[in-house]
């Protein structure tokens, strides 16, 4: 029996939309405009819905990017995935954007180290270690924890935790390693940059049914936000 699968990506501006059906993505939006995704989120989801004549009754699983990225962006996902879990009595999964980047380079090293933007001259990235567990079928497990740093501690946790390893630095923001001290860090380390879609949502999805397939699911009630970076109202409560 098939599990349909409605995934949400409002972890960056770009944002994006997929239905799958366990792993097969049967429908995707993702749009470039200056509008934030979050306010146009549901006018695409009502879009997507009509195009594959679905009902949101019929989904069987909500999956999710539960972070990090932007503050207001994964408030809206997962408010309108709580909302949606409840109404119609389904099952989440929150899934890391830095695992959706991730798993595009699966397959190809033991070791893959996401990267995103975290604005203010910060990357958000991990280190996840993939295992093969059946021709075609990889499982990506976090070495440590997601992190918030410069570009300078990113490559000295790299030298730390990954030298000598089979590594692939995985972004679909290769600008962000473009400074002198990432080119110099990259030669030195034989790094490879491998280029990442922006559009998480099918990613998303296809993880979900991986944690749906391990019982390693979510409710309205456990749901939560992984920010990695505390926001800037908590920062000012901490100093005050």
């Amino acid at each position: 029996m098939h599990v349909l699968i409605l995934a949400l990506d409002t972890s960056s501006p770009s944002g994006s939309l997929a239905v799958l059906r366990d792993e097969k993505v049967i429908g995707v939006v993702s749009t470039a405009t200056s509008e934030v995704y979050s306010s146009r989120v549901f006018r695409e989801l009502e879009f997507l819905l009509a195009e594959l004549s679905l009902r949101m009754e019929q989904f069987e699983l909500f999956s999710v990017a539960a972070g990090p990225g932007s503050f207001t962006g994964l408030r809206v996902g997962l408010a309108a995935v709580k909302g949606w879990a409840e109404v119609y009595n389904k099952p989440i999964a929150a899934v890391s954007a830095l695992e959706a980047v991730a798993i595009q380079a699966c397959g190809d090293v033991s070791l893959v180290i996401p990267v995103l933007d975290a604005r203010r001259s910060q990357l958000y990235f991990g280190l996840y270690r993939c295992a093969a567990t059946e021709p075609e079928n990889h499982r990506l497990m976090l070495d440590g924890e997601e992190y918030v740093m410069s570009v300078r501690e990113l490559f000295e946790t790299i030298r730390a935790r990954a030298a000598g390893a089979d590594f692939s630095i995985v972004t679909h923001q290769p600008e962000l390693l473009c400074d002198p001290v990432s080119q110099n860090e990259i030669r030195n380390l034989s790094a490879r940059i491998h280029p990442a879609s922006s559009v998480l949502a099918p990613y998303i999805g296809q993880l979900g049914f991986l944690r749906a397939q391990r019982n390693d699911l979510a409710d309205p009630l456990t749901l939560n936000a992984n920010y990695v970076r505390r926001s800037d109202a908590e920062l000012r409560w901490k100093e005050n």
